[in-house]
């Protein structure tokens, strides 16, 4: 069994432990151009918080972004009561762990911090049922980012 905790990311060394695993699952999995995934969001640290999962030993497994206030409006059509979850990646080797779903509550959590009331995503397609699962829904039609095929979904964090 992996033994693993998920964090809030504190500085440089946790965020390039982030942007590592985010070049392992989209760049070099997913083939995602290295120059659209890395973005402004990811330069500066007002309205923009990373989360890590590492290994007991320290190898990062797993990561994700939460956007909110002035960083989230384009993404969630102006309304400053909803974080934008994003950039959640895990590593091969932590698939199938629990991973994916702490980081997402570590984002939620840290959206409720905010007095969030909701958290938008834009899901892969072969992901919906993942965060079905764990009580996002989807709505609007299918879109390509990145030329992969994507949904919206949002959760509301009242309930």
């Amino acid at each position: 069994m992996t033994v693993y905790t998920v964090r809030v990311a504190a500085g440089p060394e946790d965020r390039e432990a982030c942007f590592a695993v985010r070049k392992e699952v989209f760049v070099a999995e997913q083939r995602v151009p290295e120059d659209i995934e890395y973005d402004a969001h990811d330069a500066e640290d007002t309205g923009t918080i990373h989360v890590l999962a590492v290994r007991a030993d320290g190898v990062p497994l797993g990561t994700g972004r939460l956007l909110h206030g002035a960083a989230a409006a384009d993404r969630t059509g102006g309304d400053l009561t909803v974080g934008s979850l994003g950039r959640l990646a895990v590593t091969r080797e932590a698939r199938g762990l629990g991973v994916g779903v702490a980081l997402v509550r570590a984002i939620e959590d840290a959206a409720r911090e905010r007095g969030l009331a909701a958290v938008d995503l834009h899901a892969q397609t072969h992901a919906l049922g993942f965060y079905e699962r764990i009580g996002y829904e989807a709505y609007g039609t299918e879109f390509l980012d990145a030329g992969i095929p994507h949904r919206s979904m949002r959760r509301d964090l009242c309930s």
